[in-house]
């Protein structure tokens, strides 16, 4: 029968070294000049890639409509 090796402490934290997080990357909003995360829409002006994906002005005015209808009901 073989003999496994041990697995030192060395061995272990060698393997473990890949296993770090690494911080988050941010670019630059081609529209507004905001930071936001790379491969992400921005959340200042609601853009990806030069064009507009979310209107938050009009998600704003849907959302207070929704709480106003949700007081009424009450």
């Amino acid at each position: 029968m073989v003999v496994r090796m041990r697995a030192t402490r060395a061995h272990r934290d060698n393997r473990r070294s890949h296993h770090a997080l690494e911080a988050a990357r941010f670019s630059k909003c081609q529209n507004c000049n905001a930071m936001h995360r790379s491969h992400m829409l921005c959340m200042n002006c609601g853009s990806y890639k030069g064009r507009k994906v979310v209107d938050f002005a009009a998600k704003a005015v849907r959302k207070t409509a929704k709480a106003k209808q949700k007081e009424t009901a009450r």
